[in-house]
């Protein structure tokens, strides 16, 4: 019976591929190469959500490919893990002309596929790499500063979750420092796999419903990765 739910995500996974591979919801169908929607594991207990494509993945149509998917990939396998056994998304599908940060309007026309993801996928933990993701899934406008390596227990969709905040690899490209929080941060996510999701009581942690909420202006126009 397993097996069969399994399979049954999985097709489920990839029809939404197909719909959101044709989305003009946003000015960045304008722009793009294509949509990255995500790859992995479409049963995976463990998903990372970073911010949006770069150059490499609107030519390759995967996320994070470039210098920073190669160092999540280093820090996936100094804890026993590969790509293929995680899912990796972005709150955007699309890439953002120039790299620039997302804004509001495209954050909240996307969103509601990022929440569909992890409604299909049902992983254990889903740690957000960065500004936007944290902001987004957890619903409170903190920055990754304050909150990255303290997980917390949220409600997304029907689904509930560790949500476990961390830097985005690519604050390690730009600044060496961040390699050795980022290597900490991700020594306890075999801990957090072990762990049951507790509860979560209405009306804490961010549900999809909060989430599609309009973001405001100032909350998005953070740097991203820190």
């Amino acid at each position: 019976m397993a097996a069969v739910a399994a399979a049954s995500r999985s097709d489920e996974l990839e029809a939404l591929h197909a719909s959101v591979s044709n989305c003009t919801a946003c000015r960045l169908a304008e722009t793009r190469n294509q949509v990255v929607f995500g790859s992995g594991n479409p049963a995976a207990e463990l998903m990372f959500v970073g911010e949006a494509p770069g150059f490499h993945e609107d030519q390759q149509g995967l996320p994070f490919v470039g210098a920073a998917g190669k160092l999540l990939e280093r820090l996936l396998a100094g804890i026993g893990l590969a790509r293929d056994d995680v899912f990796i998304g972005n709150v955007l599908k699309c890439r953002p002309p120039g790299n620039r940060d997302p804004l509001a309007d495209e954050i909240e026309a996307c969103q509601n596929h990022l929440f569909r993801q992890i409604e299909l996928i049902q992983p254990r933990v889903v740690a957000t790499l960065g500004n936007f993701a944290t902001k987004l899934l957890s619903g409170n406008p903190t920055g990754i500063t304050r909150v990255h390596g303290r997980e917390q227990n949220v409600r997304l969709g029907r689904s509930e979750v560790l949500l476990y905040p961390i830097y985005h690899p690519a604050a390690a490209l730009y600044t060496q420092a961040m390699l050795g929080v980022l290597e900490e941060d991700f020594r306890r996510l075999p801990e957090l796999l072990g762990r049951e999701a507790a509860p979560v009581e209405p009306g804490e942690g961010a549900t999809a419903e909060i989430a599609a909420e309009p973001i405001a202006s100032e909350a998005v126009t953070q740097l991203g990765l820190f």
